[in-house]
């Protein structure tokens, strides 16, 4: 960081001034920003990295949801000013997947706000009257505690606005609480991460299971294999129970390697992908013939129809009827 960061007057106004803000913060950000300052860590092997980043949600009146965000890049070869053409870019790609969301702020990592998070900060007033920032702080302590509506994370949100000192007036931030506010869908996301990525659903136990016999399967083979190898190179006594049972087991084994086994298989595996593909073949024709009849019914309807406007099918008026003309 620069000199900037070391400001001897501080930019956050006291507690006792308060934000009028009803504030929401939702799992995805959090989640969000956590991975993007650990991943900048071990990509720049730097202990606290420059951070920075978008926040989206939505604002009505003084209720504020921040719902998602997504990552902003700097000039190159400046550190304080923000790419504006990848802002304005990403911000209209999530516009169109949720259009709901609006640019409500932006986000850093810091112990606390400096002056140059305020020269940060001007740069986002023309997406937003009023951007909030929302400060990750990596190194403070948080108090043990399960309500996660308190303010036990991490996190520090502050609204800006304006000071004035000695007939001066400069840019300051007032921080705001929060709520952890999470939907259904939400907390079924939330745990089934934090489960390990549906650890715990019947597919993939199942798998597991398979794996862990596969693998144990491969290790007694790789036992039997060298038990072998070591008879054969004289290192142990033979043991012909053993090697009886070897033999018996090899025997029951299919033959895989037989010549006239291979082709029974290959024989078998075309004829089943013939029949898939004749299946889908005879699919696909059948809804391309009732695709053309539909069409040429259509079609015929309308050259018998002609322009003018359109009467009733069916027998014309005057025409004496079936029973009409046997009777």
């Amino acid at each position: 960081m620069t000199s900037m960061d070391t400001d001897e007057l501080s930019v956050v106004l006291p507690s006792s001034t308060t934000s009028g803000l009803s504030l929401s913060l939702h799992p995805l950000p959090i989640l969000n920003i956590s991975e993007h300052l650990t991943r900048l860590k071990l990509q720049t092997k730097c202990n606290l990295p420059f951070v920075l980043g978008a926040l989206l949600g939505t604002q009505n009146g003084r209720e504020v949801d921040i719902v998602n965000t997504f990552e902003l890049a700097l000039e190159e070869g400046r550190d304080d000013l923000v790419d504006h053409g990848f802002l304005v870019q990403r911000r209209d790609q999530y516009k169109q997947v949720f259009p709901s969301l609006e640019f409500i702020g932006w986000y850093t990592v810091a112990p606390a706000p400096t002056a140059r998070h305020i020269a940060l900060h001007d740069q986002f007033t023309g997406y937003c009257s009023t951007p909030l920032l929302l400060l990750l702080q990596p190194s403070s302590s948080t108090p043990a505690s399960s309500d996660i509506t308190g303010q036990a994370l991490p996190f520090k949100a502050y609204e800006p606005s304006v000071e004035i000192r000695d007939k001066k007036t400069r840019s300051v931030f007032i921080e705001a609480t929060y709520k952890v506010e999470t939907g259904e869908a939400e907390r079924i996301a939330v745990d089934w991460t934090a489960k390990g990525g549906g650890g715990s659903t019947s597919l993939e136990s199942h798998l597991q299971a398979q794996r862990a016999a596969v693998k144990m399967l491969h290790e007694r083979i790789l036992v039997l294999v060298q038990y072998v190898t070591n008879v054969i190179a004289g290192q142990v006594p033979k043991d012909h129970t053993t090697l009886r049972s070897l033999s018996a087991l090899i025997s029951s084994l299919p033959a895989s390697e037989n010549k006239g086994f291979r082709e029974e298989f290959n024989i078998e595996y075309e004829d089943v992908q013939l029949t898939a593909f004749l299946s889908a073949l005879t699919k696909s024709t059948n809804c391309l013939v009732d695709k053309h009849l539909v069409m040429n019914g259509v079609s015929r309807d309308e050259r018998t129809m002609g322009p003018g406007p359109r009467r009733r099918m069916g027998r014309p008026a005057g025409l004496p009827g079936d029973w009409a003309m046997h009777s």
